[in-house]
């Protein structure tokens, strides 16, 4: 079987490691970075299990004291502010857990001896989406087999791109199986522990992160068909594009939403 294996296979991995550090850097449930006088420090933006959201910051100064100020998220609830407990060099609270896909939002203010720093702001606050938890057994093989469906799907374009037929199909094929599994099988198993429900997106919600998913399936599905009497290298190009850019949206956005009026989970349309 005719390939360029020992030069495209590094490519693919630099393209997958660069969309997996891509991946872990944004959206909109990373944890959210500050600096304060040298002291770096993340604060949550998603939560899982039946905990409260466990939330830290350094105390700066013998003397410095925080308050955190939250709320239900989307509502017209009153603000509820708390004061921050000393524990050795840090001060903590613990956001109240919410039902899964719930949100709160919320802003820390720091009094640093007598200079006030704020963590967010009642304009623009934090926003906590909590989650239930996912078993590590359903959750590893699937984030496993979704980026490894990206470094197939990237090594088959690149095969495509220098005409060897028979290894770039074998890919399309393989892409299409991790694809199925990791997002197909795994993929709502996993969004069924963590927020209540199998699948989101369409035609029964409007969750982002489903429907790129569906996006990418219908793509390599296609390319595969188109593949399957005889090669057609320009639908495997295509297909790894479309996967591209659906990885290129950052993971989470427009995602499961707790409505608290209706009592269910929608879709975030902010």
């Amino acid at each position: 079987m005719k390939h360029n294996f020992k030069v495209n296979i590094p490519i693919a991995i630099l393209i997958t490691l660069i969309a997996v550090i891509y991946q872990r850097g944004t959206g909109p449930t990373y944890p959210k970075k500050f600096k304060v006088m040298d002291h770096k420090m993340k604060l949550l933006r998603s939560h899982g299990g039946e905990t409260d959201a466990p939330i830290e910051v350094p105390k700066i100064t013998e003397t410095t004291t925080a308050k955190v100020t939250y709320k239900r998220y989307p509502t017209n609830d009153e603000w509820t502010t708390v004061p921050m407990s000393a524990d050795g060099n840090m001060l903590k609270f613990g956001l109240p857990n919410q039902p899964p896909a719930g949100k709160l939002k919320y802003f820390i203010e720091l009094d640093i001896d007598g200079k006030k720093e704020f963590l967010g702001t009642e304009s623009e606050p934090i926003i906590i989406r909590f989650k239930g938890d996912v078993p590590t057994a359903i959750l590893a093989p699937h984030i496993f087999f979704m980026f490894f469906s990206m470094l197939l799907s990237v090594l088959a374009a690149l095969e495509a791109f220098r005409k060897n037929e028979e290894s770039f199909y074998m890919l399309t094929k393989a892409t299409v199986f991790c694809l199925a599994v990791g997002g197909l099988i795994l993929g709502p198993i996993v969004q069924k522990y963590a927020f209540g429900v199998y699948w989101a997106g369409f035609p029964f919600d409007w969750d982002l992160t489903d429907n790129k998913l569906l996006i990418a399936v219908i793509a390599w599905g296609t390319a595969f068909a188109l593949n399957f009497r005889k090669r057609n290298r320009y639908a495997t190009i295509v297909a790894a594009c479309v996967l591209i850019a659906v990885y290129s949206i950052p993971h989470s956005m427009q995602g499961s939403e707790y409505n608290y009026e209706e009592g269910k989970v929608v879709t975030d349309r902010d």
